[in-house]
């Protein structure tokens, strides 16, 4: 018997450069969550030939593209970077096809297993407004000094770099004011997994509620 209306439970995973925010992803991934990463959902809808990648060659030009086609992000970041005009430009082609994608991939999702707990990773969760689709916020938090060092080990960044890229962020202090839950992302590997764990376990059961409670709804109006 179908559900009268979605029941799982979406999840907005935000917080800042090299926080640690990927790390509480893949962690929740493998405690049984449902993982729909923004980065690559931005991907998809900047394929050639899509509406965005169209608006984008249109508003930006064609410099902004690959030899094969493909849209020059490094490029197009570049462009933007410290122009808050030619930002909201790009945001306003992006994300309202962003979200359409996510509730696609979350109808789909939630077509498989009702009462999914999905995690949303996104890095502008909150710049976008995408915070107001979730159900929950999780806010990945660390120290400035620690996301610097992050970043220049793992991406390669000099320190002015990262620091400019945490600069041109919403500051820290501001994403934990749409938190629901907060994670420390310098704790340890070990002690993160067993809060993610006791975390999704959590949601889950109120996932299975939602279900069972939308369930005898359903039968009550037979």
């Amino acid at each position: 018997m179908p559900l009268l209306w979605p029941v799982m439970i979406v999840v907005g995973l935000t917080g800042g450069l090299a926080s640690g925010k990927t790390t509480v992803a893949r962690l929740f991934q493998q405690c049984g969550a449902e993982l729909i990463d923004a980065d690559q959902v931005a991907r998809t809808v900047v394929q050639p030939g899509r509406a965005a990648w169209k608006d984008i060659v249109a508003a930006f030009g064609k410099e902004m593209l690959h030899d094969d086609r493909t849209l020059n992000r490094e490029a197009l970041a570049a462009k933007v970077f410290r122009h808050p005009r030619k930002l909201k430009l790009l945001t306003n082609i992006m994300h309202p096809r962003v979200a359409r994608e996510q509730a696609r991939i979350t109808k789909a999702i939630t077509k498989q297993h009702p009462d999914a707990v999905i995690i949303y990773e996104a890095a502008l969760l909150i710049e976008a407004n995408a915070y107001q689709r979730m159900d929950r916020v999780i806010v990945v938090t660390s120290d400035q000094r620690t996301q610097i060092a992050r970043a220049c080990e793992r991406d390669g960044m000099s320190r002015r770099e990262a620091l400019a890229r945490i600069r041109g962020q919403l500051p820290m202090r501001d994403k934990k004011r749409f938190a629901d839950i907060l994670i420390d992302g310098t704790l340890p590997l070990a002690q993160l997994h067993n809060l993610v764990h006791q975390l999704y376990g959590d949601l889950l059961a109120q996932a299975q509620q939602q279900t069972h409670e939308s369930r005898k709804h359903q039968k009550s109006r037979i």
